[in-house]
């Protein structure tokens, strides 16, 4: 009876624990966390200093803003825009990654007593900026007005007058309008004196600014659209 009731014992627990262990191992572990389809837009406003580099193809400019780096090299990407060749005059749609589904800003020019002003807008359609080209200031030395409501107006000019003139015969001479202007230049742009802001495209064959912020109120969404026009509508 004993060892009847001890392998009976011994043969209910190794039962037992069979059942346990069939359990465990059909008890599945829990899933993951699903990853992110996309990662948050960066927080731009916390830069000051940013690269654009375009690239062309048969249809259309595309442009890719990154943040720079100390060494002046493209670091993360923070905006993307691509301008169609013919599509309406002085209307581009800045996105915040390549997929092109979430809208950073727009500009679209329109008529005005000034000549073409350009609306910036975020993605519901509010405006938070303007800019325009001043016309009568523009005859040798382009001289562009870039409003931020509430925040500031600054006066963005060709540092270089002899960049400026050169700039200026280059599109008089017949085809040389289509072909990109190589040398560097720079736009100024300042209040009350102040520089706050400056655009510098750099030499080379490729297209390629550095935007440089110098007053931590501009609305980097506003500074990238305006600098995205002044390569955009060079030709218009």
């Amino acid at each position: 009876m004993d060892s009847t009731g001890t392998e009976s014992s011994a043969g209910t627990g190794a039962e037992k624990d069979k059942v346990d262990v069939s359990l465990t191992k059909a008890t599945p572990a829990p899933a993951p966390d699903p990853a992110p389809t996309t990662a948050e837009a960066p927080d731009i406003q916390s830069h000051d200093t940013f690269v654009i580099r375009k690239t062309l193809s048969l249809t259309a400019g595309e442009y890719v803003v990154s943040v720079a780096r100390p060494d002046g090299s493209e670091g993360e990407p923070v905006a993307y825009a691509r301008e169609k060749r013919l599509s309406l005059r002085g209307q581009v749609t800045v996105y915040t990654d390549a997929s092109r589904k979430s809208v950073l800003a727009a500009f679209k020019g329109r008529d005005h007593e000034v000549g073409y002003m350009y609306d910036v807008r975020d993605a519901s359609g509010q405006s938070f900026g303007s800019f325009h080209e001043d016309a009568g200031a523009s005859f040798l030395r382009r001289t562009w007005q870039v409003r931020q409501p509430g925040a500031m107006k600054l006066t963005g000019r060709e540092h270089s007058r002899v960049v400026a003139f050169v700039r200026f015969v280059w599109e008089f001479v017949p085809y040389l309008e289509y072909v990109p202007f190589i040398w560097p230049y720079r736009f100024k742009y300042t209040e009350s004196g102040k520089t706050l802001m400056t655009v510098t495209k750099k030499l080379g064959l490729h297209t390629r600014y550095v935007l440089e912020i110098l007053a931590p109120d501009i609305d980097r969404r506003l500074a990238i659209a305006h600098t995205l026009a002044l390569d955009a509508l060079e030709v218009d």
